[in-house]
């Protein structure tokens, strides 16, 4: 009888381990899934209507912090730019330093000759809603646009300043990877600027929130299975000792 209880306890004593490592664990997990997106994503509230219909009025998006002699065309950037106002800004990169942008021909906007598919654009909208004239953008700087075309503040609307309406890279902030609020999921890859020298891949968002949801999980099992196992392992322990004494 004795030893059948001590087996019991004993089961009961390594759910209790158990069920202490995977809070602990989950704890790494979760806090640390946190604090890792902290360190790298900055949330941003979308004010206006300009990246429509990617991103809308009112949107909380993700953005990655990363430097801007990393980003790439058809990335969608937060930027604040003296000479355009005071706000943080969001828009997609069109074209980067070295490249001649125009539009449109057929229709499309082109980038070093080639016309770009965007099928971020409105259904209906054509890129000819804005008319850009065959403009090479300097070094070290990036050309932008809303995906709204008509009605984007954007490089369209300062052409006539310094660098032909481009930016600095040094004024890009972060690079969109996410619409939080509401839950619009990752931005798709840009994938028409793909032949002109590659695309961004995605940040560790997906990673962030694996772990996030792992911690979360591995808390909320482990403190349910530790008491369960125990209760389990008295039963076994009541129901081996019964067994004993009825023979």
């Amino acid at each position: 009888m004795s030893r059948t209880r001590d087996m019991g306890e004993g089961r009961g004593r390594l759910g209790s381990v158990l069920s202490g490592l995977a809070v602990a664990l989950g704890c790494v997990l979760f806090l640390g899934g946190f604090a890792w997106g902290a360190v790298v994503y900055q949330p941003y509230t979308v004010p206006t209507d300009s990246m429509s219909p990617t991103i809308v009025a009112g949107d909380r998006i993700l953005a990655e912090r990363i430097d801007g002699g990393d980003i790439k065309r058809g990335d969608v950037v937060v930027f604040k730019q003296k000479s355009w106002g005071d706000m943080l800004l969001v828009k997609r990169v069109v074209a980067i330093g070295g490249d001649t942008v125009a539009c449109c021909t057929n229709g499309k906007l082109t980038v070093n000759g080639k016309k770009i598919e965007e099928p971020y654009l409105a259904k209906g909208e054509a890129a000819e809603s804005t008319t850009i004239p065959t403009i090479e953008v300097p070094k070290g700087r990036l050309f932008l646009l809303g995906d709204e075309r008509s009605g984007s503040l954007d490089s369209t609307a300062h052409l006539t300043e310094a660098g032909s309406g481009s930016v600095p890279r040094s004024v890009v902030k972060a690079r969109v990877d996410a619409v939080a609020w509401p839950m619009n999921g990752m931005l798709k890859r840009p994938t028409g600027f793909e032949t002109l020298g590659g695309i961004s891949s995605p940040g560790p968002l997906r990673l962030v929130l694996t772990a996030i949801v792992a911690g979360a999980v591995l808390v909320l099992g482990g403190a349910a299975y530790g008491p369960i196992a125990k209760r389990a392992g008295r039963r076994r322990g009541r129901a081996g000792a019964e067994l004993a004494g009825a023979r």
